[in-house]
């Protein structure tokens, strides 16, 4: 089970400036203006080689007094039934708010770790103030100041003791397959086709599916774990409660899974949500297969699959390289031609180059089509290996390694997949000094 730590407070007491923080971004807007956060802010932090997801919930109070209770009461909640961690944030310069007591009661009553996190604890009397807290009854309270990062190690030093003892993993060794996407695409759809059953429930409402199903299939030859999340939606929609557990869900389906397959609606085209999920998946280096559901609702012509494939390419440019499978879960087109694509991602993803093919191939490319001379500095590539890591890495060795342009990485990560299919798959590069 990923780790996952869930940042909650009332507004405007430096959520957003912890989330960078811990994940060492700037995705989270931050100002001084309460309820600011308007979007789901989910990051990437490790610890002491401990990695884990952080999620600042924020973007889900609606920031107005009237119905500012009833929002944190939902966001609290559900982080305590999603995540494995609270950050319990509060504000030294204020003390405790009734708003602060809301929370606290909330929190006490369920049964996940809390940290306490007084925050912006920047000098000894603020220490001094920061005391305060321990009257909430939640234990020990942590000061830190985010903007400078004081205290933030020693809270980090807590939080991951605590996963040691949590976190327990059973893995069965086989691919795992999650089906993502929109609501409404027809993830539940595909998978009664697959299994020839009526697994879940199939509504044409948005949203049906509130968590995620896990099967084990073994039909025609195959045996992996197929994962159906809950559809990820927009911020604007994510209006219930159980929207936003649909979303947590998601994200852990695509941290925890080894190829993505993303669902879009032939009907409506790849919409900017898909390319959201599409990046997400990229970015946690998951395999991507591009499935075009309701592929029967459209209206054909001679060129309509090409033409339709290419929108989707320029689309997901500049990382294109992936598989696009048209099918139509209602009546079964195409869809174990869909598991099929998604095996083969999976073994380009866990496939091994040896050294010597690598630099064979490679080594005359670079020879043939050099980096450009930066301030009359020439690159030389010397060696190149892929390194043992769950998805294709390669490190190329050279003189002066700080003058290769992301233009020219581009172009070897071309060469590359041009060579060796890597086709669905995301590839990391790193230029390293040799």
């Amino acid at each position: 089970m990923a780790n996952i730590v869930a940042i909650v407070g009332r507004p405007n007491v430096g959520k957003s400036t912890i989330f960078n923080r811990l994940t060492d971004s700037r995705k989270a807007i931050v100002d001084s203006e309460s309820g600011v956060t308007r979007d789901r802010h989910y990051g990437k932090s490790e610890w002491n080689g401990i990695e884990f997801s952080v999620i600042d919930t924020g973007g889900y109070v609606k920031g107005s007094e009237d119905v500012f209770e009833g929002e944190i009461r939902k966001q609290v909640n559900l982080a305590i039934e999603e995540a494995n961690v609270i950050l319990f944030v509060l504000d030294v310069a204020d003390g405790i708010t009734d708003d602060d007591k809301v929370v606290a009661n909330i929190l006490r009553k369920g049964k996940k770790k809390v940290f306490v996190v007084a925050n912006k604890v920047d000098n000894h009397v603020r220490q001094g103030l920061a005391g305060e807290f321990y009257a909430l009854g939640l234990g020990e309270v942590h000061n830190i100041s985010a903007i400078s990062g004081s205290g933030t190690g020693d809270l980090l030093d807590e939080v991951v003791k605590v996963f040691d003892k949590d976190a327990v993993e059973v893995d069965l060794d086989i691919p795992k397959f999650a089906i993502v996407g929109r609501p409404n695409v027809g993830k539940s759809s595909m998978i009664n086709a697959l299994l020839g059953k009526e697994r879940n429930i199939v509504t044409p409402i948005a949203g049906t599916t509130r968590d995620s199903i896990n099967t084990r299939y073994t039909a025609f030859g195959h045996d992996f774990l197929l994962i159906d999340t809950a559809g990820i939606r927009k911020k604007s929609k994510v209006e219930e409660d159980l929207e936003f557990y649909s979303v947590m869900r998601s994200i852990r389906a695509i941290e925890d899974c080894d190829v993505c397959l993303l669902l879009i609606d032939a009907t409506l085209g790849l919409e900017a949500q898909d390319i959201n999920i599409f990046r997400l998946a990229e970015n946690n280096r998951k395999g991507i297969v591009v499935v075009v559901n309701k592929w029967d609702l459209v209206e054909k012509t001679t060129n309509s699959t090409k033409e339709y494939e290419e929108k989707i390419r320029e689309k997901l440019a500049p990382y294109n390289d992936v598989p696009i499978v048209f099918t139509s879960a209602l009546t079964k087109q195409r869809v174990l031609k869909a598991i099929e694509v998604a095996e083969k991602v999976n073994f380009n993803r866990t496939k091994s180059i040896k050294t010597r093919e690598l630099n064979d191939v490679m080594l005359p490319i670079i020879e043939h089509s050099p980096p450009a001379a930066i301030k009359g500095k020439y690159v030389k590539v010397k060696f190149i290996n892929q390194l043992p890591t769950h998805a294709p890495t390669f490190a190329f060795y050279c003189n002066l390694p700080q003058y290769v342009t992301e233009s020219y990485m581009r172009f070897l990560e071309n060469r590359l997949r041009e060579n060796f299919d890597f086709c669905g798959v995301p590839i990391q590069i790193f230029m390293r000094k040799k």
